[in-house]
């Protein structure tokens, strides 16, 4: 049997070759634009206001702008198309008329049944003669009938009639399947014949030279050159270079929002026309005598800024941390739009600050954060963050001779008839405005620190270069909470993690997320779902932020960092009960890193910085004693617990730090029981001593 390939002239394989090409290229996108988001801010829930700003509407429409550049428009109509195209190609598989080779079936040919012998064979034949011989019948134009389709036909029923009946022929039929013997097929192949019609060879060489040498580098160039133009904090090199040529060893305040500024991406908000339109209004805006938190050096800057592009993003970014209504709805659109921009080139300034490695920057750049989440100047009052406070207010509220800002706990500590005398009447606020803002102060994450201390896991000292843990166990206690239960001592307390918890004992994640319950008698390991804190209420800002909590270790005296911020977005118990109020539950925060190698006292001052709310952050002294390893094995030789075997693992391990074999103790056998009971004893004794613990002042 023969095979002829052919060229597809009717398209009967063409869908099933674009169907494939659609899949290929359809279903990864859909998985990619369906797949749940592991965002931050897609996952954790909100804080309960009803509070609208100024232009809240702008605000809104920016949000809805970012959201759709998020979500990749491109992609999704891309997705569309392709799924058009395949259900196009679906249907075009079930509508279109397949020609295939079809089994030969003689009986079927001439309609008679399959157990007739010749002679009923034969009588058939004859009569169907009579009926379809050309000489008999004439072509009815009504069924489209012609003399060659009536002969066709004829041909077909002798042919039928003598694989049955003629004894050559039937054997053929028998063997190959068909009268005629050995039968040839083709195969439809999903190309259009023009491509392979002699003389346009060189047609197709010029578009496979298109497709290959020219589309498909330019596509991978792209890509790689689009992925090699930003940073791991998401922000374009050219953007990282400009900051840290703008970066300053004592920055910080309206000095960051300035550097801030040179970012290449408020090329793309400002592109075009809109660099100039409206600047001249802008900076008298911005630069007028009631902007009070710009210092004379501040004005100086802007004015001395030769770029049209950086000096407009710089005044919108005033104007929206002061909240000066530009009295321009473009204007003002462009404030809003600019913020959450400059809020994503603080990491660049954040990565930049600690690798120099000065205290002020890096604190600074957390305070830039604050100020652009919440709309508010650099040092003003927290207060601003409540919903409804102006300046105005906030200067009645804390008075003229205050010398310091109220921070939100302050003010809430405040004797409710006092703190409602100061803030609700004539030129101030109303009572639901009043309401709108003590519901926000309620609600917001202030994370109280109960006690901090460092510890080595499984060591009851801290040896040089070891690899150390800060434990900090805090609280969520929201201003205004009264009747806050005392600390559980228990719950400050630092369970080392299970003996088969590499990963934990390691370092290389925390302990396993189980907690165990009692049951009905038993014991019970519960899966720990990590809980986030409600996103940031920021009114002003267009897009959502999870509040980020920054833990670090400063040398106070040389005003440098110690040890790098470990940053936490999640905690290991509830923060709210079901029915939404503070649990005041205990959390857990860690981090871990390696103990200077020198013996001796090491004081340390330990920042604990929110991103997002002002006036919630924690400072605190905190002491890293580092004992001599052979003073740390003479006390693990007066503990009661027994010496490790030299041929077991925690025998070599003493070995390594303390330079000398483990002794092996003698023991009776008759003792053998009762010296188990004390070593367990003693060592229950003996929890209160296993970590190197500093107690902290809240």
């Amino acid at each position: 049997m023969s095979s002829d390939y052919t060229y597809d002239e009717q398209g009967q394989f063409f869908p099933f070759f674009i169907l494939t090409l659609s899949g290929l290229v359809t279903l990864p996108l859909t998985y990619n634009l369906l797949r749940p988001s592991k965002e931050l801010e897609n996952t954790a829930p909100r804080i309960k206001s009803d509070f609208k700003p100024e232009h809240a509407d702008l605000v809104e429409a920016q949000k809805r702008k970012r959201l759709r550049k998020e979500r990749r428009i491109k992609r999704i109509i891309t997705v569309i198309i392709g799924y058009v195209v395949m259900a196009w190609m679906v249907y075009l598989i079930m509508i279109t008329a397949r020609t295939s080779t079809k089994a030969y079936d003689p009986y079927d040919i001439l309609g008679v049944s399959r157990s007739a012998d010749e002679r009923a064979i034969s009588r058939h034949y004859k009569r169907l003669s009579l009926v379809y011989h050309p000489d008999k019948i004439r072509p009815d134009p009504a069924k489209n009938e012609t003399i060659e389709t009536l002969n066709a036909r004829f041909v077909e029923l002798t042919k039928a009639y003598k694989a049955l009946t003629d004894e050559e022929i039937r054997n053929n039929y028998l063997q190959y399947g068909h009268p005629d013997g050995k039968q040839s097929f083709s195969i439809g192949i999903a190309l259009p014949k023009l491509i392979v019609m002699e003389g346009n060879g060189k047609y197709v060489l010029l578009v496979y030279g298109a497709l290959l040498g020219v589309l498909l580098p330019y596509i991978v160039g792209k890509w790689w050159y689009g992925t090699q133009r930003y940073t791991k904090e998401r922000v374009l090199v050219a953007t990282a270079g400009n900051i840290f040529r703008e970066y300053k060893d004592d920055i910080s305040d309206n000095g960051i929002i300035s550097a801030l500024s040179s970012g290449e991406e408020f090329k793309d908000v400002l592109k075009g026309a809109k660099a100039e339109a409206g600047l001249g209004k802008l900076e008298s805006k911005v630069l007028s005598e009631e902007t009070s938190f710009l210092t004379a050096k501040d004005r100086e800057t802007l004015k001395k800024l030769d770029s049209v592009t950086r000096r407009k993003a710089l005044a919108l970014l005033w104007a929206y941390t002061g909240r000066i209504d530009l009295g321009d709805s473009s204007l003002n659109a462009e404030k809003y739009e600019a913020a959450p921009v400059a809020l994503t080139l603080v990491e660049a300034f954040s990565a930049i600050a600690l690798a120099f490695g000065n205290l002020k920057p890096i604190i600074g750049s957390f305070r830039a954060s604050q100020s652009l989440i919440q709309a508010v100047p650099a040092g003003a009052s927290p207060l601003l963050q409540l919903p409804n406070f102006t300046e105005e207010l906030v200067k009645s509220i804390e008075g003229k001779s205050s010398g310091n800002n109220l921070s939100v706990q302050d003010y809430m500590r405040l004797p409710d008839s006092e703190r409602r005398t100061r803030t609700v009447g004539a030129g101030l606020l109303t009572e639901q405005q009043y309401s709108q803002a003590i519901s926000v102060a309620q609600q917001l994450p202030v994370l109280q620190i109960s006690k901090a201390f460092f510890k080595v896991m499984g060591e009851k000292v801290i040896t040089p270069s070891s690899l150390v843990q800060l434990v900090v166990k805090a609280r969520f206690i929201p201003p205004g909470c009264t009747q806050v239960p005392a600390v559980n001592e228990t719950d400050l307390e630092d369970i080392d993690p299970d003996d088969d918890d590499l990963d934990a004992l390691m370092g290389r994640k925390p302990a396993k997320n189980r907690a165990t319950k009692i049951v009905d008698g038993k014991k019970v390991e519960a899966k720990i779902e990590k809980v986030q804190p409600p996103l940031a209420h920021a009114p002003y800002l267009a897009r959502d932020h999870s509040p980020r909590w920054h833990i670090f270790l400063a040398d106070a005296k040389q005003g440098k960092m110690a040890v790098p911020p470990f940053t936490f977005t999640t905690f290991d118990k509830p923060i709210l009960d079901e029915a939404g109020k503070p649990t005041f539950n205990v959390q857990t925060l860690k981090m871990q890193f390696q103990a200077p190698p020198q013996v001796g006292d090491f004081t340390f001052v330990m920042h604990m910085i929110c991103d997002s709310y002002l006036g919630l952050d924690a400072k605190q002294d905190i002491t890293l004693h580092i004992e001599d390893p052979a003073k740390a094995a003479a006390v693990e030789e007066e503990d009661d617990i027994s010496e490790p075997d030299e041929d077991s693992i925690a025998g070599q391990m003493q070995a390594l730090k303390t330079g000398q074999p483990p002794k092996k103790k003698a023991r009776k056998p008759s003792d053998s029981s009762s010296e188990e009971e004390s070593d367990t004893d003693g060592d229950a004794g003996d929890t209160s001593d296993t970590n190197t613990e500093t107690d902290v002042e809240d």
